[in-house]
């Protein structure tokens, strides 16, 4: 397999993962791996104003999850259930004493950190809506780095796929009938101008 298809087989994997064996932990010498990664993007201005709070005590784990809201397309669900929930998650969080904000290297480092866990065989979940405040306060964030992400990790318990947009164009993503979650793309011939 060339780099291109290895890369291409790497992003149609990554898909956001909301279900995880929780009994499986990951390893924070994995976690500190994964955040290495970003080391290797660009940033803009070079100026490398992200840092990253590791999450991996149960204790912790336990004690943001009720903070972060999941899967809005899915509206009668309040998120996995307690033997399903992440083992670890890595907060991205923006150093203001550096810059107001990071353009677009959040993405782009979200981005590094989920191929290399797919790659590892952990799935993940980005998640921006959350509150900033008390997960800042429960983790003892200094006021100088603000929560950008939370990123939720684990081995996965659940599938999920790439599927075609439907010809009434719903982009929503929903789960079949087998419980795999499906992800629908636009074609090619819609991203070109």
């Amino acid at each position: 397999m060339d780099k291109f298809d290895i890369i291409k087989s790497l992003l149609e994997e990554n898909r956001s993962i909301r279900r995880f064996d929780f009994s499986k932990k990951i390893e924070d010498s994995t976690l500190k791996k994964l955040v290495e990664l970003t080391r290797y993007c660009a940033s803009g201005r070079n100026l490398q104003p992200l840092r990253y709070r590791i999450v991996s005590t149960e204790t912790e784990c336990k004690a943001i999850f009720p903070y972060l809201a999941w899967a809005g397309y899915y509206k009668d669900w309040e998120g996995p259930e307690e033997k399903e929930r992440p083992a670890a998650y890595i907060i991205q969080c923006m150093d203001t004493s550096l810059a107001p904000d990071c353009l677009c290297d959040d993405g782009l480092q979200l981005e590094a950190i989920t191929l290399g866990a797919t790659a590892s065989g952990i799935g993940g979940c980005i998640i921006k809506s959350f509150n900033m405040q008390k997960i800042a306060e429960i983790l003892h964030i200094q006021p100088r780095f603000k929560p950008r992400y939370v990123l939720a990790l684990g081995y996965p318990v659940e599938k999920a796929k790439i599927v075609d947009l439907n010809d009434e164009g719903d982009i929503r993503y929903y789960r079949d009938s087998e419980q795999i979650q499906c992800v629908p793309k636009r074609p090619i011939t819609e991203l070109l101008l």
